[in-house]
C-alpha cells in the first residue's frame, strides 16, 4: 500500500498530463490569494501617482516627450506604456481610484499566470516545477501592490512566447514589439527571436518580420515623432541613462566606486556580447553546421529550415533573457518580474534535481525580497542567474528533443 501510494505521489509529481489539473487549480488559489493580498495588505505609492501625472499631460495634448514629467522624474517609457496608462487613466478616475486599479493589475497577473502555465504545459515541463509559479512575494508586489508597467509588460512577453510556441510567428513578433513599446527591456529577447526565426522560417521571412516588428515601433510613437524625434528616442530608449548605486538589486558588493565606472560598464557589455555568441553556438546546432557555416548558408540562402521543439524556443527566448539580466549593470526589484517565472524553466532544463531547483528559486526569491539590497543579497542575485544561464550552457539542453522532432509535445521528464 506504501509502495502503491509513493508511486502515485511520483507520478503526479513528475507526470505532465498532471498538469492539465494541477495548473486550473494553483491559478484559483492565487486568485484568491491575490484578493487576500488587496484585501489585507496597505497600498505603498512607488510610481503609480507618477505614471498618471505624465498621462494627464499627455491627455491635455502635450506631445513633446522632453516636457512630459511626474513627480519621480521624467517620462522614460516608450509610447505603448502611455496609450496603456492613458486607458488606466480614465477608468480609475485619473488614479484616484486605487482599489480598482489594483483589481486590475489583479486580473493582469492571473492571465499573465495562465499564459506561463500554458507555455509550461507546452513544453511538457513536470508538475513539482509548477508551485514555483505562485509562490513569489516579489512577484505579487510588482503586479498587486506597486502596479508597474513591468506586469504589462511581462504579460505581452509570455503571450509572444506561447504564440511562437504555437507557430504563430507573425502575431508573436507582433505582440514582442508591443511589449518593446511599453518598455525596453523586452530588447534582450532579440538575439533568441533572431536565431528562431532564422533557423525555423529562413532569412527573408525573418527580416520581414524584424521590419514588422521595427513598423510597430515607428507607428506606435508617430504622435511623438512628429513633434520631438529626437526627444522621443532619447527618452524613451535612453542607452546613456545613469545608474544609482543606491537603488540596484544586483552589483552592489562589488563596491560603488567599481559599479559607477567605465570599466565596469564595458567589462559587463563584453561578457553579454561574449556568452550570445557562446550560446549561439549552441542555438544553431539544430541546423547541423557550425556556427560560422549556418551563418554563411543563411546569408547565402542556403540553409534549410528546421522544425523546431516547443522547449527548445522556449529554452533559447529565456537563456537570452536570463543572460541579459545577468549582464545587465543595474537591476530594480521590478526587474524581477521578468525572470521570476522563467527561472524554474531555466533550472530544469539546466538538468537540476528538484531539491536543487527548489532550493536555488528560494535563494532567489529572498534575495530579490531584501530591502534594501545588501552585499549577501546582491551577490545571490547575480549566483542564482548564473546558475540558470551557465547551467542550461553546460548540459546541452538548448538543443532540439528528439522525442519532440517525432511527434511528441512534450520533452523527456527530468528527474
Amino acid at each position: 500500500m506504501a509502495l502503491k501510494a509513493k508511486s502515485l505521489v511520483y507520478d503526479v509529481l513528475t507526470n505532465p498530463k498532471h498538469t492539465k489539473w494541477i495548473g486550473p487549480l494553483l491559478i484559483l488559489s492565487d486568485a484568491l490569494f491575490c484578493a487576500l493580498i488587496i484585501w489585507k495588505i496597505a497600498y505603498t505609492e512607488i510610481d503609480w501617482s507618477t505614471y498618471m501625472q505624465q498621462v494627464s499631460l499627455y491627455i491635455s495634448g502635450e506631445r513633446d516627450y522632453t516636457q512630459i514629467k511626474g513627480s519621480t522624474g521624467p517620462l522614460v517609457y516608450p509610447a505603448a506604456h502611455v496609450y496603456i496608462y492613458t486607458l488606466l487613466y480614465h477608468i480609475t478616475d485619473g488614479g484616484r481610484d486605487i482599489l480598482l486599479g489594483q483589481a486590475l493589475f489583479a486580473l493582469l497577473y492571473l492571465a499573465t499566470l495562465a499564459v506561463v502555465v500554458a507555455c509550461y504545459r507546452q513544453t511538457g515541463a513536470p508538475p513539482y516545477l509548477f508551485p514555483l509559479l505562485v509562490l513569489s512575494k516579489r512577484l505579487h508586489s510588482i503586479f498587486v501592490l506597486r502596479m508597474f508597467n513591468d506586469g504589462v509588460a511581462v504579460f505581452a512577453m509570455w503571450v509572444a512566447i506561447y504564440l511562437c510556441l504555437k507557430r504563430k510567428w507573425t502575431a508573436g513578433i507582433a505582440v514582442w514589439s508591443f511589449g518593446v513599446a511599453i518598455k525596453m527591456t523586452l530588447v534582450l529577447l532579440v538575439p533568441a527571436i533572431a536565431v528562431v526565426t532564422l533557423l525555423g522560417l529562413g532569412l527573408a521571412r525573418s527580416i520581414s518580420l524584424g521590419a514588422m516588428a521595427v513598423l510597430i515601433q515607428v507607428l506606435l510613437a508617430v504622435p511623438f515623432l512628429q513633434t520631438n524625434a529626437t526627444g522621443y528616442l532619447s527618452r524613451a530608449f535612453e542607452l546613456s541613462r545613469q545608474f544609482l548605486f543606491k537603488w540596484t538589486v544586483n552589483w552592489r558588493f562589488v563596491g560603488e566606486e567599481a559599479f559607477i565606472s567605465r570599466e565596469f560598464s564595458v567589462a559587463l557589455l563584453v561578457l553579454h556580447i561574449s556568452l550570445l555568441a557562446i550560446f549561439f553556438i549552441n542555438w544553431v546546432k539544430p541546423s547541423g553546421k557550425n556556427a560560422v557555416q549556418f551563418v554563411k548558408d543563411t546569408i547565402q540562402r542556403q540553409q534549410k529550415t528546421v522544425a523546431l521543439s516547443r522547449s527548445f524556443i522556449m529554452t533559447v527566448i529565456l537563456s537570452s533573457l536570463a543572460i541579459g539580466l545577468l549582464c545587465a549593470r543595474s537591476l530594480h526589484y521590478q526587474f524581477f518580474a521578468y525572470l521570476a517565472w522563467a527561472t524554474p524553466f531555466l533550472l530544469w532544463r539546466a538538468d537540476l534535481h528538484p531539491v536543487f531547483i527548489y532550493a536555488v528559486w528560494a535563494l532567489q526569491e529572498w534575495a530579490w525580497n531584501v530591502f534594501p539590497s545588501t552585499d549577501g543579497s546582491s551577490a545571490m542575485v547575480v549566483l542564482s542567474l548564473a546558475v540558470q544561464v551557465f547551467g542550461v550552457l553546460f548540459t546541452g539542453s538548448s538543443e532540439v528533443d528528439k522525442e519532440e522532432e517525432k511527434g511528441s509535445n512534450r520533452p523527456t521528464v527530468r528527474k
